[in-house]
């Protein structure tokens, strides 16, 4: 049986809320080049990826 698309949503915004805190544990690690891989792959990722860019200094 496969799964609802509620239920595939939620999944896809938890495992996202996972990666964001992983990578924002991370952050103060990271070096320039880093910085701008990190900053395409969160607008890959999330809707609001450029509030996220903007906040975190990616760019």
């Amino acid at each position: 049986m496969s799964l609802s698309e509620r239920k595939k949503e939620l999944r896809y915004r938890r495992k996202r809320r996972e990666k964001l805190t992983k990578m924002k544990a991370k952050l103060p690690t990271i070096d320039s080049a880093t910085k701008a891989v990190w900053a395409e792959k969160l607008r890959k990722m999330t809707p609001g990826a450029e509030v996220l860019i903007k906040d975190w200094g990616l760019e």
